[in-house]
């Protein structure tokens, strides 16, 4: 349990850091489409990057390469997340992820009710995806920015119902944002992905041959006419998740290693031959005793907090309110408060509501040292959505007015939630706790 805690924190650690820079690289977007270089912005953004072999040319916007590839990795990852929670996290029991879910359940349904009657019969009804989203990368950043005073328990009931929630999400995109289904291209991805669940299942495990086959299933996803990142999540549940050796015969090895350097130590400031081997041995062996997804998902992380996701804010937060005469402003209209209303209120009416009728009805318990007063100071942070509700945005519309309305919304939500969010849980959380 305490390894468990030890490793939460670190995880935190790293969202809330990752979290800045996310916001440096928003707010960069933001002053440069609405600065005299605006132009240059938007031309970068749509220059045409692809590939052209014998005659056949495959190409996309730079916007589409960060947005349609990029963010392949990005659901990738968080798949690789989702594994291991169910596996072997906080959704991987009844118990553990029965009152996350609900509330998760409650922070989906209540935002998506509210804005499609905030929004009924108005232009941007289609955007109702984009209020139940939760960046959790913003919403861990800001617990952590209360320190100490915040239960552990908190925490990883705040990372279970967002994973929970990324679930929702992924299934949302899948079955509601994509359209024109090519049968045949879907069939063939599906077989591949099927040949490395076979694969997985024999132990026959070559990164190679799962890196190139799933290139070809995000490619087969994207002319199919579902949105290619929904393949990143596919493919990260066939990456195998099984140990080579078990914890104990690696720390019996590890001591067999130690006391096998005892009788031949080196004073050089170069190593041996002999002690080269002996760190190759250790290193093999420490490789043999992580799970493939856990090892790509730790080696992974870092490029897409500080690469992937900096380049996505980049690309998509820069709404224009100042107009340079070749591009049209973001209008602040209903659209934009509607979405903003529903991202800040919806989150708080559902996360709230749900856990206290679940708690009520004896279905889950609170986790130990939380209370329902810090459930509703939460349940804002949930209405966070900055990432994911920007990339549902992207798939919602083609009128770029009402993209640019809706950034607004969003914008304007995800600050409101972390203002209140922050303030509340600081009043309700004392040091003692």
């Amino acid at each position: 349990m305490k390894k468990r805690v030890i490793g939460i924190q670190r995880f935190i650690k790293h969202e809330a850091f990752s979290s800045i820079f996310l916001l440096i690289c928003a707010v960069i977007a933001i002053i440069w489409a609405n600065s005299p270089h605006s132009s240059t912005y938007f031309h970068i953004l749509h220059t045409e990057i692809g590939l052209n072999y014998n005659g056949s040319n495959f190409s996309m916007s730079l916007l589409h390469w960060i947005n349609d590839g990029l963010m392949a990795i990005f659901f990738f990852v968080i798949g690789l997340e989702i594994k291991r929670e169910i596996i072997a996290g906080q959704l991987s029991t009844v118990k553990k992820a029965t009152l996350p879910v609900i509330a998760a359940l409650g922070g989906i349904i209540a935002p998506i009710l509210l804005f499609s009657i905030l929004n009924y019969g108005k232009p941007g009804s289609e955007g109702w995806g984009i209020p139940m989203a939760t960046d959790i990368a913003f919403s861990l950043g800001i617990l952590t920015l209360l320190g100490k005073r915040v239960p552990i328990a908190l925490k990883v009931f705040l990372t279970a119902f967002a994973i929970f929630d990324d679930i929702c999400a992924v299934v949302v995109i899948a079955f509601f944002y994509s359209t024109g289904l090519n049968w045949e291209f879907l069939g063939m991805a599906f077989a591949l992905l099927a040949l490395l669940m076979m694969l997985n299942k024999a132990n026959l495990y070559n990164g190679g041959v799962f890196l190139a086959t799933g290139i070809l299933i995000w490619y087969l996803f994207l002319v199919a006419g579902i949105h290619p990142t929904i393949a990143g999540v596919l493919v990260a549940f066939t990456i195998p998740a099984n140990k080579k050796i078990v914890m104990r015969d690696f720390i019996k090895s590890m001591r067999s290693l130690i006391v096998e350097n005892k009788t031949r130590p080196s004073e050089s400031k170069f190593l041996t031959k002999e002690d080269i081997n002996w760190v190759d041995r250790i290193s093999s062996l420490s490789g043999e005793v992580v799970p493939t997804c856990q090892n790509l998902e730790k080696n992974l992380h870092g490029y897409v907090s500080y690469i992937i996701m900096p380049l996505f804010a980049l690309g998509n937060a820069g709404v224009q309110f100042i107009s340079d005469g070749t591009t049209e402003t973001g209008d602040f209209n209903s659209l934009s408060t509607n979405i903003a209303s529903a991202l800040v209120g919806g989150k708080v009416i559902g996360i709230t509501l749900f856990t206290w009728i679940a708690v009520k009805l004896g279905i889950a318990d609170l986790p130990r040292f939380v209370k329902m007063k810090h459930i509703f100071g939460l349940s804002f942070l949930g209405g966070f959505g900055f990432t994911m509700s920007l990339f549902i945005n992207n798939l919602s519309f083609t009128d770029t007015a009402l993209q640019d309305s809706a950034k607004l919304g969003i914008l304007l939500g995800s600050l409101l939630a972390a203002v209140f969010g922050y303030i509340i849980l600081r009043m309700v959380l004392t040091k003692r706790e």
